[in-house]
């Protein structure tokens, strides 16, 4: 019997045990397993070689044992969900991927626990239908539950930090399931505990607390939202109507997934939004106006005490990526300068080409370099 503990950030080995979290520590039926199988056809980006071997697990017990399989032997493991956060390179990957299909979608009360592997927009609908706030607009996001503690996934507004309980993971270095709650993820901006060691953790189930608020969103906090919906920052608004609107802003920038539209054919946002000290943001400020004027502004945002946010989207479109750039089969998206796309027919090597331009274009003009918000296997910039 593998039995769950809960974390402690200070003393993990003397933590107490969880009851009614306990995982068999085999599966009564064996995994769905394939050799020499093909990646890019589990990723948004289409893109990628094969794998040595694939393996998709449906339940905990399952994923459990294929990562102990392959910790005892030794052997590389790739981790995949709904393959939206991957760029995985033309010659594949020499090791077992793990594609991790668990379902679960349990409600009581505001508490909600989501098995890794249900899809993150799905649930969302599902939130809404039921009434809760607290994730209505990170609705189509791609990917799924099991990564958004990861990446800490947010968008217009809203961050899953703020309404995640705990994580239930695997924890490769002890053999043990663990407890993580809250306050011990060690959450920031698209960061989190679980990002930072990626090779310890396996993210197996999330909780998350929301609010029942007689069918209203939580106060809507991005601009661009609020003008979309005719209301002020801070107000509250049905939830279908947050969550519908967020779908139709990103689907107009192509961040909602359509098989006909290669412009989704991505991994959302390729970069994440550049966080200066006060230092930084005053050469970054003089680099803005020496490159397109003293009456330019750059995007400027609080980002805790002595540090600013700017805008990655901004960068790209001043240093001269426009949207739809490029000429080959991988281009900027013609809706958002921020996603790099396959236009059909790209390898890997085409879009790091594409990333790797960009990145250099931008440092050249703002002295700022991007960094890349998907996960690289077997590659990077």
């Amino acid at each position: 019997m593998n039995r769950t503990r809960a974390w402690c950030a200070h003393e993990p080995r003397r933590s107490a045990w969880v009851p009614g979290l306990s995982v068999p520590s085999r599966s009564l039926e064996p995994v769905q397993e394939l050799h020499d199988a093909p990646l890019a056809p589990l990723t948004t980006f289409r893109l990628g070689g094969p794998a040595t071997r694939l393996v998709t697990a449906t339940t905990d017990a399952e994923v459990i044992d294929v990562v102990r399989e392959a910790d005892a032997n030794g052997t590389p493991l790739l981790l995949i969900g709904g393959g939206s956060n991957l760029v995985i390179g033309d010659k594949g990957f020499a090791g077992t991927a793990l594609v991790i299909a668990t379902k679960g979608f349990e409600l009581d009360g505001t508490t909600l626990e989501l098995a890794a592997g249900e899809v993150w927009t799905d649930a969302v609908a599902r939130t809404v239908e039921a009434g809760l706030a607290g994730v209505e607009c990170l609705a189509g996001i791609p990917g799924s539950a099991g990564a958004t503690p990861i990446q800490n996934v947010g968008a217009y507004g809203q961050e899953v930090s703020s309404t995640i309980t705990e994580v239930i993971a695997y924890d490769r270095h002890a053999g043990e399931t663990v407890v993580v709650p809250n306050a011990d993820c060690a959450f920031s901006y698209r960061r989190s505990r679980f990002k930072a060691d990626p090779d310890r953790y396996v993210v197996l189930r999330v909780r998350f607390r929301l609010e029942d608020a007689d069918g209203l969103s939580a106060p809507i906090k991005y601009a661009e939202t609020a003008r979309a919906l005719g209301v002020e920052p801070g107000d509250r608004v049905p939830l279908t109507a947050a969550r519908e609107t967020v779908l139709k802003l990103r689907t107009g920038k192509g961040m909602v997934l359509d098989p006909e539209d290669h412009d989704t054919w991505s991994a959302g946002s390729f970069f994440t939004n550049p966080i200066l000290t006060d230092q930084q943001f005053t050469a970054f400020h003089a680099r803005v106006r020496e490159h397109l004027g003293d009456g330019v502004e750059p995007p400027a945002y609080p980002a805790g005490e002595g540090h600013t946010k700017t805008s990655a989207a901004w960068l790209i479109d001043k240093a001269g990526f426009t949207k739809g750039y490029g000429t080959g089969p991988a281009r900027i998206s013609t809706k958002h300068t921020l996603a790099l796309t396959n236009r059909g027919g790209a390898t890997t090597e085409d879009l790091l080409g594409l990333a790797r331009e960009v990145v250099a274009g931008v440092r050249e003009a703002f002295g700022i370099t991007l960094v890349n918000e998907p996960v690289t296997v077997g590659v990077s910039l």
